[in-house]
């Protein structure tokens, strides 16, 4: 038999030698070392898509994978693939890490530096518990526990009162519309509004999921609120101080469960970050940041993304930046947030509404917004036109969201960034002479 081997590992030179080594070995087909933990899944979320038997027989696990950590990694593999035998390689083969790995789901630990006999010895107990797995799924396998996970995109604010929470909500709202099973994620921790918004009143929050080290399906189900829209909510802790208890690794293992139930993780992060903030922007397949049109609020969305590059979260140009509160006459258009802030701009932007919001917003019903809203119509075009299901890197994630917001009245909808300001009869925008100073304070 033919065993067939998935290395996952960050590190080039690891890389390389991890190859040579496993080639080597008698009966065994490695494949190409993959990068990073997102685009491990997704391969094996593609290849299980087509077939079980697409999918490696053994997975090995380098300790120093990235973004998500070995062990959360280990556990979420053998969560939604669990006819793949895993193995990881660390330089710490004591009996608290064999513990932790075997809990976590691994067949194996291989001790770093990497032997010939040891590797081959847990290749192989690997790849005959995944033949017995497969042999007793039948071979044809269950889609549902194979199938790709769901996509996750995090949305946060460049400082407070730019409309992070409306533009999550409304997102989440039309994806569920669109038929997913969405989950709606309040991270922002002390102050998260998600619950106000959809008149939701419930004692169970992610910060009781701090401190459970297994997320069970049972565990999950407790805490998500199964709203009448159909979303399930996590909400955000009553009291603000409990947020000190979700850290990066609780917002890693309870993203990482939401999306092996849900096929859409919408997160609300807020403006302050946090480190379980930090972790779900890293770990999004789309990153959005809202901003408005203004000197201050462009500013900020410039500090958080040198924010997120110096802490290595995310790239400027793997961030989609939204802006919202968008007039055709306002100084500050969309094109030069995209060069003040380096990132890629949201081809639709999203109209200011305040009259038609207040009333949703006051009554706690969020979901009842008219729907001849130039606000909803915005938001609303972005996931139906998002291929959630379809595997993707996060540089291709990071394509500006299409769909053109409609206006009431107007007979035809076009871009609300690429429109020009109004002009008088004249040929002469209001405000031009003072255009260029706006333009050069927001950068």
């Amino acid at each position: 038999m033919t065993i067939r081997i998935l290395p996952a590992v960050g590190d080039p030179d690891a890389a390389r030698s991890l190859s040579g080594l496993l080639g080597q070995l008698p009966g065994v087909e490695p494949s190409a070392p993959v990068g990073d933990s997102t685009l491990l899944l997704d391969t094996l979320a593609s290849l299980a898509a087509a077939s079980l038997e697409e999918l490696p027989e053994v997975v090995l696990v380098h300790e120093r994978i990235a973004p998500a950590p070995a062990l959360e990694l280990i556990r979420e593999i053998a969560l939604r693939f669990p006819a793949v035998g895993v193995v990881l390689a660390t330089a710490d083969a004591g009996p608290a890490l064999y513990s932790a790995a075997m809990d976590a789901g691994a067949r194996g630990i291989a001790g770093i530096p990497l032997s010939y006999d040891e590797l081959a010895a847990r290749v192989q107990g690997a790849a005959q518990w995944a033949t017995g797995v497969r042999r007793h799924l039948g071979g044809g396998g269950d889609p549902l526990a194979a199938g790709p996970g769901g996509k996750l995109v995090a949305v946060a604010g460049a400082k407070g009162g730019v409309g992070t929470t409306v533009t999550a909500v409304q997102l989440a709202l039309a994806a569920r519309a669109a038929g997913r099973k969405v989950a709606l994620v309040d991270l922002d921790l002390q102050s998260g509004d998600i619950a106000s918004y959809l008149d939701v009143q419930f004692r169970r929050s992610i910060a009781d999921l701090a401190q459970i080290s297994d997320i069970s399906p049972r565990v999950l189900q407790d805490a998500v609120f199964t709203h009448q829209t159909g979303l399930g909510l996590l909400l955000a802790p009553g009291e603000g101080e409990r947020g000190e208890e979700v850290t990066d690794r609780t917002a890693r293992q309870v993203i990482g469960a939401l999306r092996s139930r849900f096929e859409l993780v919408v997160v609300d992060c807020g403006t302050q970050m946090t480190s379980a903030g930090a972790a779900a922007v890293e770990i999004a397949d789309i990153a959005l940041l809202v901003t408005t049109p203004d000197v201050v609020a462009v500013r900020a969305a410039k500090r958080m993304v040198r924010l997120w590059d110096r802490l290595q979260i995310r790239k400027a140009e793997e961030t989609v930046t939204v802006v919202n509160r968008h007039t055709r006459s306002a100084e500050i258009q969309p094109q030069l947030v995209q060069r003040a802030t380096g990132t890629t701009v949201a081809r639709t932007a999203i109209p200011a509404g305040f009259k038609e919001l207040q009333p949703a917003v006051d009554s706690g019903r969020m979901q009842d917004l008219d729907a001849k809203s130039a606000v909803k119509q915005a938001l609303w075009g972005w996931p139906v036109s998002w291929a959630w299901w379809t595997p993707r890197t996060r540089a291709a994630a990071a394509e500006p969201p299409t769909g053109a917001a409609t206006r009431p009245g107007r007979r035809r909808a076009r871009p609300a960034g690429a429109a020009a300001a109004p002009c008088h009869r004249g040929g002469r925008r209001p405000g031009a002479g003072q255009r260029g100073r706006r333009h050069r304070r927001a950068q």
